[in-house]
């Protein structure tokens, strides 16, 4: 009842307290719509509420968003029609094959949705949405098929014009601007994050927020891409600024793990400058970070103690990444493009998730069709089809079947509206005008529903269904047995799909988490070879999501199972440690250089053979020994190079045996004394 109680509330406050911004996409999508149903019925296509009805799907606050909805709409509406016409040619007089090959199409397009992100998955999405509303339709009358297919991209093409056009013309709102207030606000969310992450706290909490806005800001990237010119040097700007972000995280937590290897004393000595960085970064105060990086270098430069000379440096670092970033966000906010643009951030893709996914719907449409052919019910295809639909829309998200219910409800509060105004109001008008006025005053008030999140999904579906069940076009039915058999069909399909995810959920559980582990585990092993210039970048655009869900998983379990998944975040430490140590001994030579591909080819080893675990602990320490008595060994590398390469090593076997032992404690300080023994 609380939450009947909240929905109504969103609804009367969306209602009686719009916003500007409300009214605006309400009165921006009524016209779109309007526009497209009026030249659908001028030109005289087949089904004009296909027009009106794709206003609202591709409906977006934001232009860039209208656009990148609107373009991998049509692509995947095109595929399916290609796709319909050629099951209908190959299976349309053999109904079994025919549906068997219809699962495994919707199966592919469920798994290829769950594999991407954003509206490069919507675009799967609706190639298996189009094919479920063309060629099941198509397939009690198969030579009307490429007129059905025709007519449907028409329609659907035409309502995508219409839309795209008012949002570009009426009140555009661009994302590009929106990516520069995100911008800066994870900016100062990073910053936050890597004052906290200064002091060694084993706190998860900033870092995730601050990396969880990251991935949130870089999702928008690509709508921005379609706006122009000016969108894609913001795109690119934000790929920078991003990148910059999560190597300031790094650096951060470098100084926090070098700290620890500092007695009571050095850590003193050092304490002010800690401080000092870390009041910058909490206020933000950009103007200061150089003057503080160049006495950080100095004070550096006048340390006999390595240890203490490699913290400052460290400190210094830190100001400089945050400098950086500081220099992106600028260059996002007034969209300039920056030179050699990093790779993007990388969404973890799990093929063994997808694939049951795609199983899943392709199972659950074969019931709905048993059912239909069963009981040879004359509106069971459109059972099928909207099932179809719904599996295809819904099967990959992370709570499918409160997707599913919330799509429901719309559908269930959409008939008796439809009905009263379908078969009882729109007997008594006359004229486009009219039907304008009956189907618009619903879908405004809906519209602005779309606007208030916890209600939106109620408002979208009950926009599309409120249409599809009235069926405007030039030759209108008022059958209230067809009325009734639809609206039911359409309701029993929706309601099976929804029990189905349900009954068969595919939550991401251990095994998922234990793929994503074991393919940061396959990120770190590549660190150990190849050019490395790139993989710095690289290795923080493939972790940041991964780690993020390791971090989601790891929050959700109960304190004594959360042991193995605490490596989520050593494994960012590890990869740094790996690049730091590949660049001090990138001039080494002789037996440094063979000593050094031993050791890296042996975690490389360790890492695809399952990592750090319990067991292990020495695993990799011969290899290290004997690079460590190298480098002791070996003085024709620089005296720093090879001073901050033995306290790589000692960091390196810190977070394999605390990984391994899964142990937050702070370093033993025997680990500490081959650098203390150097000075």
């Amino acid at each position: 009842m609380p939450a009947f109680l909240s929905l109504f509330t969103e609804f009367f406050r969306a209602v009686l307290r719009p916003r500007r911004t409300d009214l605006q996409f309400a009165s921006k999508s009524l016209l779109a719509g309007i526009l497209a149903l009026y030249l659908a019925f001028r030109f005289e296509l087949q089904q004009p509420q296909w027009a009106l009805v794709t206003v609202f799907v591709v409906s977006q606050p934001l232009s860039g968003m209208v656009l990148a909805k609107s373009v991998f709409r049509l692509l995947g509406t095109c595929i399916g029609a290609v796709v319909s016409v050629a099951l209908i040619a190959q299976f349309g007089q053999a109904p079994l094959p025919f549906l068997l090959a219809m699962a495994a199409w919707l199966a592919f397009c469920t798994a290829g949705a769950s594999l991407l992100q954003n509206f490069s998955s919507y675009g799967f999405v609706l190639a298996g949405y189009t094919t479920a509303i063309i060629a099941l339709p198509s397939s009690a009358a198969p030579m009307t098929v490429f007129d059905q297919a025709v007519a449907r991209c028409s329609e659907i093409g035409l309502g995508i014009l219409c839309a795209s056009l008012v949002s570009i013309v009426l009140w555009p709102r661009r994302v590009q601007q929106q990516l520069a207030e995100q911008g800066r606000g994870a900016w100062e969310t990073g910053l936050q994050a890597a004052a906290a992450e200064l002091t060694g706290a084993d706190e998860r909490g900033p870092l995730i927020r601050a990396m969880g806005r990251i991935v949130a800001v870089d999702a928008q990237r690509e709508h921005a891409w379609f706006e122009g010119e000016s969108g894609r040097r913001r795109a690119q700007a934000l790929r920078v600024l991003n990148a910059d972000l999560l190597g300031l995280l790094r650096a951060a937590r470098k100084v926090a793990r070098e700290w620890r290897l500092l007695d009571q004393a050095a850590a003193a000595a050092l304490e002010p400058w800690r401080r000092e960085v870390m009041v910058l970064l909490e206020k933000a105060e950009y103007r200061a970070f150089d003057d503080c990086r160049e006495r950080l270098g100095a004070a550096a430069r006048e340390r006999d103690n390595a240890q203490q000379r490699l913290c400052l440096e460290c400190l210094a670092r830190t100001l400089e990444m945050a400098g950086e970033a500081q220099r992106s966000m600028q260059a996002l906010v007034y969209g300039e493009a920056p030179r050699n643009a990093p790779g993007v951030i990388v969404w973890h893709r799990d093929i063994e998730r997808g694939l049951l996914y795609g199983l899943r719907s392709a199972l659950a449409f074969l019931c709905v069709s048993a059912f239909w052919l069963a009981t040879a019910w004359p509106s069971g295809l459109g059972a099928v089809s909207i099932t179809g639909v719904v599996l295809s829309l819904f099967a990959s998200r992370d709570n499918p079947a409160g997707a599913g219910l919330n799509f429901l409800r719309g559908i269930v509060l959409s008939v008796p509206f439809a009905g009263v105004a379908g078969l009882v109001i729109l007997p008594l008008c006359d004229g486009f005008p009219a039907l304008a006025l009956v189907l618009g005053v619903p879908l405004f008030i809906a519209a602005l529903c779309m606007t208030r999140p916890p209600i939106a999904a109620i408002a979208s579906s009950f926009c599309i269904f409120y249409v599809k069940n009235i069926g405007p076009s030039n030759e209108m039915s008022y059958d209230l047995g067809h009325f009734l058999n639809s609206a039911l069909a359409t309701v029993i399909g929706v309601a099976f799909a929804v029990l189905v995810f349900n009954l068969v959920r595919l939550a991401p559980g251990q095994r998922h988490y234990r793929r994503v582990l074991a393919a940061i585990l396959a990120d770190l092993a590549r660190l150990t070879r190849g050019p490395l210039p790139p993989l710095e970048v690289w290795f923080d655009g493939r972790s940041a999501d991964r780690l993020l869900r390791l971090a989601q998983f790891y929050k959700n379990l109960p304190a004594e199972r959360r042991a193995r998944w605490r490596g989520g975040l050593l494994a960012l430490d590890l990869g740094d440690e790996l690049l730091f140590l590949r660049a001090r001994l990138t001039a080494a030579r002789g037996p440094v250089r063979r000593a050094c591909d031993a050791y890296l080819l042996c975690l490389h080893d360790l890492l695809l053979a399952g990592g750090p675990r319990a067991g292990r602990e020495q695993a990799p320490e011969a290899a290290s020994v004997a690079l460590f008595k190298a480098l002791e060994n070996d003085h024709r590398l620089p005296a720093e190079d090879r001073e901050l390469a033995r306290a790589t090593l000692v960091q390196l076997q810190f977070i394999w045996l605390r990984w391994c032992r899964q142990d937050p404690a702070a370093a033993p300080a025997q680990q500490a004394r081959p650098i203390a023994a150097s000075d």
